[in-house]
């Protein structure tokens, strides 16, 4: 029976390691199918890449992007085959961060593993073909609420383009633009007095109308991709809002690429929905650490690698 009040998260880029996935493989049959339906979706050994590294070459954008969705349908894959049960029967909502929406769609019926795969590496590519190298820049600015970060914004955009990208938690907003006009704004931030305005280390300027030509290549592709209804609500980066719909979720990964993730809104909305648990499903525990920043009282776990099954499963 669907527990109504569980919400299943999927990592966005930022969590990527060399060795990511390797435990769930070695343990579980389902997990290693994963890895290897990726490979042949990309005609090549991406989860080599993932166990060998170097670390240049899993935080390239192209590869980072397509090695944390692996590692987070491996995840679901695991729990599937741990509860006999598709992921839509064990939850009420989910919802993923930025490339984690593929996860969401694929998790949830939506999309196939293989056709999110590839989509991520071209996602990957015209991501990082749309803005030369040095140009663009993101930055964090910790302690400072939306409005004060619009009016930062507002002074530093005499040096170009810059825009909130990420709303991820009450105080924990990240901005993206202009190298320019990201350097000015995080020095209008720290005469502000604000916690802290820290440069982010990413190759280009993601979430902001800067990626204009990687939003319209990810249109035509998309357009030629087979989606079908969600079996269970996603709650979309740009709405903060659930979503079932084929053609509202491909729209919405289209408009994610030069929107702002709306991350902190949505968790807020998937609370007010009944959600009181939230499972982050793949690399790392910095979703799991943005509930509990955002929303008071609430369970939030990780699953990683077999380590955390168990506290996954005691979780539902």
């Amino acid at each position: 029976m669907t527990n109504s009040s569980i919400a299943f998260l999927f990592p966005g880029q930022g969590s990527q390691a060399v060795g990511m996935g390797g435990a769930l493989a070695a343990s579980h049959a389902a997990a290693k199918q994963v890895f290897e339906e990726i490979n042949d979706a990309l005609g090549e050994n991406l989860f080599a890449i993932m166990q060998d590294g170097p670390d240049d070459a899993i935080r390239m954008t192209r590869n980072a992007q397509p090695a944390l969705f692996a590692t987070s349908m491996a995840a679901v894959r695991v729990l599937e085959a741990e509860l006999g049960a598709p992921l839509n029967s064990l939850g009420g909502m989910t919802a993923g961060h930025s490339l984690g929406e593929y996860a969401a769609l694929a998790a949830t019926g939506s999309l196939s593993i293989s056709d999110a795969a590839r989509l991520l590496r071209q996602r990957g590519d015209s991501m990082q073909s749309a803005v030369p190298v040095g140009e663009g820049a993101m930055a964090a600015i910790l302690g400072g609420d939306e409005d004060q970060i619009n009016a930062i914004l507002a002074d530093a955009k005499s040096s170009g383009l810059v825009q909130i990208a990420n709303d991820n938690a009450p105080g924990q907003i990240v901005i993206s633009g202009a190298a320019a006009a990201v350097d000015a704004a995080i020095e209008i931030a720290k005469a502000a007095g604000l916690r802290r305005a820290i440069k982010l280390p990413v190759s280009a300027p993601f979430h902001c109308d800067l990626m204009a030509p990687a939003a319209d290549v990810m249109a035509k592709l998309l357009a030629d991709t087979n989606l079908s209804d969600a079996l269970m609500p996603v709650y979309c980066n740009v709405s903060a809002a659930a979503e079932t719909r084929a053609d509202h979720l491909r729209a919405n990964l289209v408009t994610q690429v030069t929107a702002r993730v709306r991350w902190r809104e949505s968790l807020m909305a998937m609370s007010a929905a009944g959600a009181t648990k939230f499972i982050e499903l793949g690399t790392g525990k910095v979703l799991s650490g943005l509930v509990k920043r955002s929303i008071e009282s609430n369970a939030a776990v990780n699953m990683d690698g077999p380590d955390d099954l168990d506290s996954v499963l005691a979780e539902m």
